[in-house]
């Protein structure tokens, strides 16, 4: 019942544009309308609430700063509360209300896959979603663009590294049975079989599982020596705490989705020693760089707290668009923004990330990441070279 909902929603919400009729929707003289339905209220709202802050910053200071190439930029956001119908209907206002030029930072896996069909069909680019499933660049599409490392990317790169570099020879995987989890283990096992191994023992558990001592009793049969954890927040200090409780100390390694304060942060210490791969490094409040302090400094005066690891992201995805729109020139459309992007090549964010590039046949900023682990209650880097595989 559900799915026909959603299917009706997507076919009825999305059927009548009011702005078929324009040459060049979302743009004008001077204006350029750029919309995102991310979670504001909802299980991810600290994601979405301050991925979608950064952006509307580096939008804000493109337009204080004369706009693009005559234009200034107004962004708008809409609450999806982590839910697909939600998103559906935010769409449905952004594209054939609002008459967005472009669509970026749209938070969720399922809200993006849902929504992208009939997005992409209506000639509206997807940028930069905030979810690092392969889907969002893949397959290449002339107005799909991922940012960086995927999940996929990220456990080949960290499983490829463990094994190489730390002698694993026994990997096992403990990931949700959906889309996100898939990507885990996909990762896992493309990377195991490119190096003529396989994977020595699976779990897959639901997202709402808060039980997994079966699950740890069953690969502690195996006698792993790496787990991958294709889980988020929640799920994964669930699994670390309950491999820790039975006196296993094995080698656990996650990725960007359990790369958050709220991992490393578990009282006790619970998490120390938890490794994640990472396509961008969180940067300390006490960096030196001046213009991280700057970054730092304006978003507290702005919004009252420290940015996150979402915002981090938020700002440079918003800086790589702002670049693009001056590529692509005075004559706007979606061809010119599409060849404004991808003549973007080897860019770099204020943060360290790896360098990004775009091409006709590459619309994935970079695919390597970093590995990083819990130290002290903090997640530290520990090489601060990316890797790929």
């Amino acid at each position: 019942m559900r799915k026909t909902l959603i299917a009706a929603a997507l076919a009825v919400g999305l059927a009548t544009p009011t702005f078929a009729a324009d040459p060049i929707r979302g743009v004008t003289d001077t204006e350029i309308i750029i919309g995102t339905y991310t979670d504001l209220s909802g299980v991810t709202a600290m994601w979405g609430v301050n991925n979608s802050n950064t952006w509307r910053m580096a939008f804000d200071e493109a337009n204080a700063a004369g706009g693009i190439n005559g234009r200034k930029i107004k962004y708008i956001v809409e609450d999806n509360q982590y839910q697909i119908p939600r998103s559906v209907q935010a769409a449905n206002k952004l594209i054939n209300h609002d008459g967005v030029f472009i669509m970026v930072g749209n938070g969720g896996t399922p809200m993006n896959n849902a929504v992208m069909p009939d997005q992409i069909a209506k000639g509206v680019a997807n940028l930069f979603p905030l979810t690092s499933a392969r889907s969002m660049y893949e397959p290449l599409n002339h107005l799909k663009f991922g940012l960086a490392a995927s999940y996929y990317d990220q456990v080949r790169s960290g499983v490829k590294l463990f094994v190489q570099s730390h002698g694993k020879k026994t990997v096992c995987t403990m990931a949700q049975d959906t889309d996100f989890g898939r990507d885990i283990t996909d990762g896992v096992k493309d990377q195991l079989k490119a190096m003529n191994m396989t994977v020595a023992g699976e779990t897959l558990h639901k997202p709402t599982d808060t039980d997994f001592s079966a699950a740890v009793a069953r690969l502690r049969t195996a006698n792993c020596d790496l787990v991958v954890v294709g889980g988020i927040v929640r799920d994964s200090v669930q699994i670390i705490s309950a491999i820790r409780k039975s006196g296993w100390n094995v080698d656990l390694l996650g990725q960007a989705a359990s790369y958050d304060e709220a991992v490393a942060e578990v009282p006790g210490g619970v998490t120390e020693g938890f490794y994640s791969m990472t396509p961008v490094i969180y940067v300390a409040a006490s960096d030196p760089k001046p213009e991280i302090a700057a970054f730092r400094e304006k978003y507290k005066k702005l919004y009252g707290k420290e940015p996150n690891f979402a915002a981090q992201l938020g700002y440079t995805a918003g800086m790589l668009v702002v670049q693009a729109l001056k590529n692509a020139g005075r004559d706007l459309n979606a061809d010119t923004f599409v060849a404004g992007m991808e003549s973007i090549k080897d860019w770099h964010d204020i943060f360290g990330s790896p360098a990004m590039s775009f091409s006709a046949t590459k619309h994935q900023g970079s695919n390597q990441s970093f590995l990083c682990v819990v130290k002290d209650g903090k997640w530290v880097a520990v090489d601060k070279a990316p890797v790929g595989y």
